[in-house]
């Protein structure tokens, strides 16, 4: 108030209005009655805890882990009561997590650097729900590498099916935050993320991942001769010289395009950019010749989100994946 009580003074800024109880939950217990002083205009809050938060920020902060970690909002309830004395309802629930939306809102709107050294473009499958049905989401994520090698999720966009306007709407927004200038993208061979890159960023080179490949062909390889063949096919992205690939992939082709006519015509589609990588320094060819970046960012995510049946709703998926995401190493790559 600016004053001691019952003080006049030039400087009070408003008048006490006695005090209200309410019960607070602290890492040691649940305090009950607690008396909070108010002022007359409402304007007064303590600076202990925030206004209708009921949990002290350590215990509003375990118990926020606790979800992000994939735990359910009725085993979380069930430690806290055990732990503390009482579990969270169902509107402190929703306040923590209305916390975590708008932490996230803001990291998606953040701007972005305006070089990237390589952008990994994936998606990962969830569960949803949609009213009284559980429907397959997928979240395209963007992962880029910057100038020193340190890895940064860029974008993540919930979309119903991966076509070409989702991943369209998830490149235009990286390029509206700032990102304009990519070295080398790196996809696997869906039609609407190449058709989207195509249009967005025509000039940009492109890598295809070998990997995703290498099992397009072999599916149409009878299984007994797999195991030969995988070793050709994968030796032929592992020469250290663009030459040399090339002399391996035209042997492959000859020796194989009679008796597998499919497999090779796989191997033709795209072919253009399955060698990209040979353009950059070779430290950096078993980071960029396949999304293997990626993928194993989204493995990490699984570990956390896998024991999550399914999440209510697309806002609350994003959000936890981004939460994890920010508990999470991405080590960086050589670039030179």
């Amino acid at each position: 108030m600016g004053a001691s009580w019952g003080e006049v003074t030039p400087e009070r800024r408003g008048y006490r209005n006695g005090s209200y109880t309410r019960d607070l939950v602290t890492s040691t217990g649940r305090i009950e009655d607690l008396k909070v002083p108010r002022d007359r205009e409402g304007v007064f809050h303590s600076q202990v805890f925030e206004r209708y938060n009921r949990y002290e920020p350590e215990v509003a902060e375990a118990l926020t882990q606790m979800f992000v970690s994939g735990t359910s909002t009725h085993k979380v309830g069930e430690v806290a009561a055990t732990l503390m004395g009482v579990g969270p309802s169902a509107s402190s629930v929703s306040r923590l997590n209305q916390t975590l939306t708008e932490q996230y809102e803001t990291w998606r709107k953040r701007p972005l650097l305006a070089h990237y050294h390589i952008l990994y473009l994936d998606g990962i499958h969830f569960s949803v729900r949609h009213g009284t049905q559980t429907d397959s989401t997928i979240i395209l994520t963007a992962l880029g590498v910057d100038l020193e090698g340190n890895k940064d999720v860029l974008a993540l966009r919930a979309c119903a099916e991966e076509d070409k306007d989702g991943w369209s709407c998830l490149l235009q927004d990286i390029r509206t935050r700032g990102a304009t200038q990519i070295d080398l993208i790196v996809t696997d061979g869906h039609e609407g993320l190449l058709a989207a890159v195509s249009a967005l960023f025509t000039a940009t080179p492109r890598q295809r991942c070998v990997v995703h490949k290498q099992r397009n062909i072999l599916n149409a390889i009878p299984h007994r001769e797999r195991k030969e063949v995988s070793t050709e096919l994968a030796g032929i992205f592992k020469q250290e010289k663009k030459e040399d690939a090339l002399l391996n992939l035209a042997a492959f082709k000859a020796k194989y395009q009679k008796r597998y006519p499919e497999a090779i015509r796989s191997l033709y589609e795209d072919e253009e950019h399955l060698l990209t990588f040979y353009t950059f320094p070779p430290v950096m060819h078993r980071y960029i010749r396949s999304t293997n970046a990626i993928e194993s960012f989204f493995s990490n995510v699984r570990q956390r989100t896998d024991q999550i049946d399914a999440f209510t709703t697309e806002t609350s998926c994003l959000t936890i994946v981004w939460a994890v995401m920010q508990d999470r190493h991405l080590p960086r790559i050589p670039v030179s």
